[in-house]
């Protein structure tokens, strides 16, 4: 089969003026960026016809390093539903250039499944991460900037500042530096490090927001840090808010794009789901909810930290309200929760399989704690046995679920039309009641404990000294109304990746506590959390290259 990027480059493409066209967008609404990309003014979005459409969330049970397919399933989803006649599209998340340079590669989707062009996705884009990263970094000039203007100085504590600088690079050696140094004019000298661009409030604020206004109000609510006497330090004390909006007065626009078979998809935004809410931004799942029928999305990670996240932040600030979700499994992870070693992973075992399948069953009774109804997408690999898939589809009927075997990476659209019919079925017996699974009223320790116990499946949450220490300053700060932005491991439904399959008789531990007054959300970390990843042993990027006529290949 020929590469990802191979079959992106050989597939037809056609002009995002035609694309837009069958949505119904005029030329003049569309600003393009070249011949095959566009940004969306928010003046397309409309609440009263969003309220008419339906929107489908996609997630997955507890993934291995490599991931489970939830791009790829999504993608296939929204050309399948095409096909069977339904009008819909994809609206997904963009790609960080960390993991495309790194590890896991893009997050364009996969093989027959994918959103194109695929290069410039994956690449620079329409410049929003740029953008988000200048805005960031504009304001910790500023901060410094203030620390050395005794004229104008807010008093700044440097030791009490929180925040960083980012780039869109996986650079281990950033994450903690000396800055300042070289003389006074050269700043006041402080220890300080560097995020990567997804982990930026300022990502997570561009995905919150429903407009400019709003952008504006939630970067003014960013805290920078202390005063020598205590007081509370913002964004807005340090007149920033305005640049800071300017920077990003396109990034806040959807991006069009289209998948393989020429279908709309609209890709805005990307926070990590491991420490923030993991979604495309609240105005492009509305926007594509304005423009048809059915719309695709999708959350970071495994249910537990992206689809918690998507129901408790992005949906209960939005009053979006999803009509089904889809979990993306594949018998490569359920091996790996049945014990199978990495080497093992593909090595047909049934007894493993069997044994991995009390993680897929979490995860579907989790859906229920918000009122959900759910279809199991088999995401289907050339080594998966027939023995392994039926096993897996007769579970589901033990939760009244089906699971459907999807081939969407080598077959697109047509091998996704099963699971098409199913979720449209789904939607049609309207049997999804969706809610969030805390009010907000409740105390951090309440949604904290909520949380760990239903969903995780913990007997219990205990936090350090430091931890008991922050929640008393969020307290005294008034953020304790905020909804909780959990970051933990990926790899387990516990706190301790080693966990796999279904853990039982785990306490959580709170390690400490950060917040993102801006984003609007609170974030207990649960163990060590990476803000900037390192680069593997072997990078992505030293397979990656360009040819004199312009042709990228090693991308994937």
């Amino acid at each position: 089969m020929l590469t990802d990027i191979a079959i992106s480059q050989s597939a037809p493409i056609r002009h995002i003026k035609d694309v837009a066209a069958g949505l119904g967008i005029s030329n003049n609404d569309l600003e393009y960026y070249g011949k095959y990309k566009a940004k969306l003014p928010l003046k397309l979005i409309d609440e009263e016809q969003i309220k008419k459409n339906h929107l489908i969330l996609v997630t997955a049970i507890t993934p291995t390093p490599a991931g489970e397919g939830k791009t790829t399933i999504s993608v296939g989803l929204a050309d399948g539903l095409n096909r069977i006649g339904k009008k819909a599209m994809a609206v997904l998340r963009e790609p960080s250039l960390g993991p495309v340079f790194g590890l896991k590669g893009g997050a364009t989707g996969g093989g027959y499944s994918q959103i194109i062009p695929m290069e410039d996705i994956n690449l620079h884009f329409t410049g929003d991460f740029g953008a988000i990263e200048k805005a960031n970094n504009l304001l910790a000039a500023l901060i410094d900037h203030n620390l050395q203007n005794k004229k104008r100085s807010l008093q700044i504590d440097p030791r009490t500042i929180v925040w960083k600088r980012v780039m869109d690079m996986n650079d281990r050696a950033l994450r903690h530096i000396v800055i300042g140094l070289g003389g006074t004019a050269n700043g006041i000298t402080r220890e300080d490090g560097f995020n990567i661009t997804p982990a930026s409030e300022i990502m997570a604020i561009l995905c919150m927001s429903s407009g400019m206004n709003d952008l504006k109000r939630r970067l003014g609510n960013i805290y920078v840090g202390s005063t020598f006497s205590g007081e509370p330090v913002f964004a807005r004390d340090l007149n920033a808010v305005g640049a800071m909006a300017i920077l990003l007065k396109d990034a806040i626009k959807p991006n069009l794009v289209q998948s393989l078979e020429g279908n709309p998809a609209i890709l805005h935004g990307g926070p990590f789901a491991s420490i923030a809410q993991g979604t495309n931004s609240i105005m492009a799942t509305k926007m594509g909810l304005s423009l048809s029928e059915y719309v695709v999305t999708e959350a970071g990670f495994a249910a537990d930290l992206g689809a918690e996240k998507f129901f408790d932040i992005k949906c209960a600030a939005s009053g979006l309200k999803p009509k089904a979700v889809v979990i993306v499994a594949t018998v490569r992870a359920l091996r790996h929760h049945g014990g199978a070693k990495k080497e093992e992973l593909a090595i047909p075992d049934t007894g493993k399989v069997e044994k991995g399948l009390a993680n897929l069953g979490k995860h579907l009774e989790n859906m229920t704690l918000f009122g959900m109804k759910a279809v199991v997408a088999i995401n289907r690999f050339p080594g998966d046995s027939e023995e392994e898939v039926s096993h897996i589809k007769e579970y589901c009927t033990r939760y009244d679920t089906k699971a459907i075997s999807c081939t969407g990476f080598t077959d697109g659209g047509a091998g996704m039309t099963e699971l098409a019919e199913a979720v449209a079925e789904l939607i049609q017996k309207n049997e999804s009641e969706f809610h969030p699974l805390y009010e907000s009223a409740l105390s951090i320790e309440e949604k904290i404990h909520r949380i760990a116990t239903k969903v995780y499946g913990a007997d219990g949450v205990e936090y350090s000294v430091k931890a008991k220490t922050q929640l008393k300053h969020i307290r005294e700060l008034g953020f304790d109304q905020m909804p909780v932005c959990m970051a933990k491991t990926p790899k387990s439904l516990s706190d301790d990746e080693r966990k796999t399959g279904r853990p039982e008789n785990f306490i959580v531990t709170v390690r400490e506590f950060e917040f993102a007054a801006g984003a609007g959300f609170v974030i207990p970390i649960l163990g060590e959390m990476m803000r900037m990843p390192g680069l593997p042993v072997i990078p992505a990027a030293e397979n990656i290259d360009i040819d004199e006529n312009g042709i990228i290949t090693g991308l994937s």
